[in-house]
């Protein structure tokens, strides 16, 4: 409970009407979960706006309405509060009705396209083996130290943040890393939350049914770097052409990370195997369990954040030896027979190329290599072709199948990624609409030493079609093509 003046104290507000003693036992900016003492805050969404539901909140219980624009009659029982922005004022209410939360821990937020998942899950882990309590906020999972709680968003709402942070401190968190999507920077999701620290992996096109524009995706997530305080670190992968954009405008202590030039943070790849990578962090060789380049940048962006966190140099690296790859991210599953199939959640073309590029720098040429991909439904369209394009490029033979459809049809989609098949390559290319088939087939045709990319999906255990999530899991349809389960 908090009193309504001291939420009022620190918000921007343009005008208040009524009685701001009230008392507030909750947030909420659903109007269905508003109760008796509420402050009900009108976000405008993408697909409603809160404002339309301002008269059923105060029928609920709201004692205060926190808005854009006021309602044409206002109730003498209730107070009214304006604002510019509902978006970002419910973050900065949120966080002090929980009593500024991420002011209590290391907060490190990490944004681009890919490796999002992977970083922020490898510095949680590496913070738990060092001894210290930390939270993780993915698009996996939620974590509070060693428990789980399921994940509905990359990065949730701006009470759910506040609430899980809250428990994190409450639980002896003293650190948390967090997933910060481009969709929740434009949403104002992380409004009023204090960061620590920003980590920038890579820009490639993807969310462009959201963004419309790739400029405006960059500015979206440059805008995370643009709000950090002087006290924070911005951390950024230079070898990323757009990566020196996140700076600048930060007043953040800026520090860079790159395998190809001076950085403030550097490693080198030394020997690579399907089962692990030699790689020398700032020169010190370690022994990885990570496969490919994408992960060795992935590891750099671990290694340079935890110093900056203040973790010793020597902790640090035997931690990295000690790490173990994230559940679908180039999951490698062996059959009895040497049939090697990896699972990774690449669904955009710049992951995808990723992944295919660090098999084919393995592989040795004597085996083949199928590729089982779809695309996702309801949106962007701009990268079905190409993903097509690029499984086709390094595979030996390509299934196109069905990814999560969503309110598409599978085959409208796949005939959107058949744009991306030339001429040449029609002869090595299957259509296999049922995702459990086209694993089946892949299983069926791969020989002793072959391999078998299944991207896509990762460590999602669904499969959403006309809005129904059904259950599918891509490593469990391998382990059982396999004979394995």
């Amino acid at each position: 409970m908090i009193k309504l003046n001291e939420l009022i104290h620190e918000l921007k507000l343009v005008e208040v009407v009524g009685n701001s003693d009230a008392e507030i036992h909750s947030l909420e900016f659903d109007s269905r979960k508003v109760s008796k003492g509420t402050l009900f805050v009108a976000v405008r969404g993408t697909h409603a706006d809160g404002h339309s539901f301002i008269d059923k909140a105060i029928e609920a219980g709201a004692v205060a309405v926190l808005c854009e624009e006021f309602p044409e009659s206002l109730s003498s029982q209730v107070a009214y509060l304006k604002t510019d922005n509902s978006a970002s004022a419910l973050g900065l209410a949120a966080s002090v009705f929980y009593g500024h939360p991420s002011r209590k821990m290391k907060l490190v937020g990490v944004t681009g396209t890919n490796g999002k998942t992977t970083i922020a899950t490898l510095l949680h882990r590496m913070t738990m083996n060092m001894g210290l309590k930390a939270g993780l906020i993915s698009t996996i999972t939620y974590k509070i130290g060693h428990n789980d709680y399921p994940s509905s968003h990359t990065t949730p709402d701006q009470l759910t943040l506040n609430r899980l942070m809250n428990e994190m401190v409450e639980n002896g968190c003293t650190c948390c890393f967090m997933e910060v999507s481009s969709h929740a920077i434009d949403q104002q999701r992380i409004a009023g939350l204090d960061f620590d620290g920003a980590i920038f992996t890579n820009i490639t096109h993807d969310h462009l049914d959201y963004h419309k524009t790739f400029d405006a995706y960059i500015k979206a997530k440059k805008l995370f770097f643009d709000k950090l305080k002087p006290e924070a670190f911005a951390l950024t992968n230079i070898d990323d052409k757009n990566g020196r954009v996140m700076l600048q405008n930060t007043k953040a202590r800026q520090e860079t990370y790159s395998m190809r030039s001076m950085a403030s943070f550097k490693n080198k790849i030394l020997e690579a195997h399907f089962d692990g990578t030699l790689m020398a962090f700032d020169g010190c060789e370690v022994w990885t369990n990570f496969v490919g380049k994408f992960n060795a940048y992935n590891l750099l962006a671990v290694y340079g954040a935890a110093l900056l966190c203040g973790f010793e140099n020597n902790d640090v690296l035997v931690e990295i030896s000690k790490l173990e790859p994230v559940a679908g991210r180039f999951e490698v599953i062996r059959s009895t027979d040497e049939r090697y199939a990896i699972v990774d959640y690449a669904h955009t073309p710049d992951a995808l190329e990723n992944v295919l590029s660090t098999i084919s720098g393995v592989r040795t040429r004597n085996e083949s290599l199928i590729c089982v991909v779809g695309a996702g439904g309801d949106r962007d369209k701009t990268k079905r072709p190409e993903m097509a394009a690029i499984a086709c490029r390094y595979s030996d033979k390509v299934i196109l199948t069905s990814d999560n459809p969503r309110s598409e049809k599978p085959e409208a989609i796949i005939d959107d990624m058949k744009e991306g098949v030339d001429i040449l390559s029609n002869k090595k290319t299957l259509v296999i609409v049922d995702r459990r088939e086209a694993i089946k087939t892949a299983a069926m045709l791969a020989q002793s030493g072959d391999i078998i990319l299944i991207a896509g999906k990762g460590h999602e255990s669904y499969q959403e079609v006309n809005g129904v999530r059904h259950h599918f899991d891509d490593k469990e349809e391998v382990q059982k093509a396999f004979g394995l389960i």
